[in-house]
């Protein structure tokens, strides 16, 4: 990575705008310069001051989190051929804070973190500081992609290692007639990238849609809520033993691994797990993607979508043996590359669209398979 990035600590509270500056404390390519403790302070402080990133509580006096990330969001406009101030959400573990949380991120905030909640102050420091800080590199590797005020330079510059797959060639791929569900990967940059796509996917099938959004307890709860305001289809969570409708969207609950298995007279179901990690992940793609593949077989479409890590690539090789088609979204218009940069390097890729060709694509995937 190239130059420090510098960063802005915005809370209410004295002793958390301490812990955020401890847990940055030590990282060479970070340097916290200043904290607030409202977003009125925040932004005179922008104002003389200009950082690359604030670390931005979601509920604060005078002017809370949302109204301080449309007041950088507007200086980010007002400054064109600069590159953009990023915020990073810090929210509590409540469903306000889901929910707020949630509407920042579709506005357009770059991330989020919640606020550990352990008991245990050395515990949460070691957390809060391997989450911050993994999502600062990610939005300074972002920038120095060229990023600047939320344009993306067409220059591709992310190198992605590829995972270990065994992918079928095109002629050793299954054909299949139907398409069944679609199945979705998503990560950083998620909950805006959905909110701007699945509306439209929803309106072009009738087919369940399962998606892995890569997220801790209760924030994935406020995603459905807020998803199912604009979509067709209704978006839930999922739990055990639901079975599986047309018009559906399901969204693996937080922090919990999305199954689907198959019932005895060919019904699908969905299951809910708690067995350990994959790809440091909780829900985990690869996991939906793997028992997909058991139960739809061909008859589905995957896509993934802006995210960090290589998470869902390994689980799209069963997938596509039996004949799947892969949609991934194309690096421009993705916050970060990382997964679906690693399917594509993993030879798992039929199309890399920008996100909002990816419904047209999957419709016109759908009437093919229809004949």
């Amino acid at each position: 990575m190239g130059r420090q990035v510098k960063v802005l600590i915005v809370d209410d509270s004295r002793i958390f705008r301490s812990v955020v500056e401890e847990a940055l404390k030590g990282v060479n390519d970070i340097e916290v310069i200043g904290s607030a403790r409202n977003g009125v302070k925040a932004l005179e402080f922008i104002k003389s001051t200009r950082p690359d990133l604030v670390t931005l509580d979601v509920e604060m006096p005078e002017m809370d989190g949302l109204d301080t990330l449309s007041a950088i969001q507007e200086i980010n406009k007002s400054t064109v051929g600069l590159q953009e101030i990023g915020v990073i959400m810090l929210s509590a573990l409540t469903h306000v804070g889901a929910s707020t949380t949630i509407e920042a991120l579709e506005v357009g905030a770059f991330d989020f973190v919640a606020k550990p909640d352990s008991g245990d102050t050395k515990k949460n420091l070691e957390v809060l500081r391997s989450h911050l800080v993994s999502k600062i590199h990610a939005f300074a590797v972002r920038r120095e992609n060229g990023v600047k005020n939320g344009r993306q330079s067409t220059a591709s510059t992310t190198q992605v290692p590829a995972p270990v797959v065994n992918v079928a060639t095109t002629s050793q791929r299954k054909e299949t007639s139907s398409i069944r569900a679609i199945l979705i990967g998503v990560s950083t940059g998620g909950p805006k990238a959905l909110s701007n796509m699945l509306p439209e996917l929803t309106s072009k099938t009738n087919d369940p849609i399962f998606i892995v959004q890569h997220m801790p307890p209760k924030f994935t709860e406020s995603l459905a809520k807020s998803l199912d305001k604009k979509c067709e289809h209704t978006v839930i969570e999922a739990k055990n033993n639901d079975l599986v409708q047309s018009n559906y969207v399901y969204i693996a609950p937080g922090g919990r691994h999305l199954v689907l298995r198959k019932g005895a007279g060919g019904e699908v179901f969905t299951y809910v797990t708690d067995q350990p990690p994959e790809n440091g992940c909780r829900p985990s793609v690869d996991i939906l993607f793997r028992s997909a593949a058991t139960v739809y077989g061909g008859d589905a479409i995957a896509i993934v979508l802006t995210g960090m890590g290589s998470d869902g690539a390994k689980g799209l090789a069963p997938l596509v043996r039996n004949g799947v088609h892969v949609i991934v979204q194309d690096e421009k218009t993705s916050v970060v590359w990382g997964m679906p940069g690693s399917a594509v390097a993993a030879g798992c890729v039929d199309d890399v669209l920008p996100l909002l060709d990816i419904p047209k694509a999957a419709e016109s995937v759908i009437k093919r398979k229809k004949g």
